[in-house]
């Protein structure tokens, strides 16, 4: 059995006890502050230390759910540089990007598009709580910290040219591409994640060649629904399906692949 230490454990218990003002000069001289409430030994077996765990799972942005119905979770906010690249429609974008808000990061978002944007801006107060919309090329340096990570999404089109804000230590890059292109096998070897949504048989095909998918992922690719993704990582797979909010729903509208 483990206990945590009472007072009469403490050294100089077996002194004479002390009373009134002479005994709380002693205890603040010890360091154990003012006297507090009595109570009992506290302990617990050692066979019951497992019911002390606490239900707490990964840290990041909830992007659905798995096969399972359990909460997939992205790791976005990190130490380290973290790119990831999304094949897939730009609602999962926007979703990814309100969630990433959500969790206290910083959204820069990079696009040809700005109109796309609008309405998540004027939704989260004109750019003053989180998310501000750039021309490409455009995105200042966003002083990135442990305090204040930030998350640039960068929605450039099919051939998004090399950005002047890169990945760094709590700065993450999410490059988002409508379609299979030319320079997505570039961005998919840098990538530290890659997420794929429903392409054409063709390019499964290619993507299966690329990254490594088993058949089975190379004939799914084709097949799935709106709002679902193929997150993959160097050793990892997984299907998320992403279920939007009432909220969500208001702001962006249903899951969608096509924009």
């Amino acid at each position: 059995m483990t206990t945590i230490p009472t007072m009469s454990s403490m050294p100089g218990a077996d002194a004479p006890a002390a009373s009134g003002p002479r005994r709380a000069g002693e205890l603040l001289r010890h360091g154990l502050g003012l006297i507090g409430p009595r109570h009992g030994r506290h302990g617990l077996p050692a066979q019951q230390l497992d019911a002390l765990a606490l239900p707490i799972g990964d840290d990041g942005v909830v992007a659905g759910v798995d096969a399972e119905g359990q909460p997939a979770v992205l790791g976005i906010n990190r130490p380290t540089p973290y790119d990831v690249v999304l094949i897939g429609g730009l609602w999962t974008a926007q979703v990814l990007a309100l969630r990433s808000a959500a969790t206290g990061a910083r959204v820069a978002v990079e696009t040809g598009r700005p109109q796309a944007w609008m309405q998540m801006v004027h939704a989260m107060g004109g750019g003053q709580n989180g998310l501000s919309v750039f021309d490409v090329g455009r995105v200042p340096p966003q002083g990135a910290s442990a305090g204040t990570p930030v998350l640039v999404v960068r929605d450039c089109g099919m051939r998004p040219p090399r950005g002047r804000v890169v990945s760094g230590p709590w700065q993450s890059v999410v490059t988002l591409l409508p379609y299979l292109s030319p320079v997505a096998p570039r961005l998919l070897r840098q990538a530290r994640l890659a997420g794929i949504q429903r392409v054409s048989p063709d390019e499964a095909a290619e993507l299966g060649r690329t990254m490594g998918l088993t058949r089975t992922e190379v004939e799914t690719l084709p097949t799935l629904p709106d709002g679902v993704t193929l997150w993959c990582t160097d050793r990892d797979r997984q299907y998320v399906m992403t279920q939007p909010t009432d909220a969500e729903i208001g702001l962006l509208g249903t899951p969608r692949r096509m924009d």
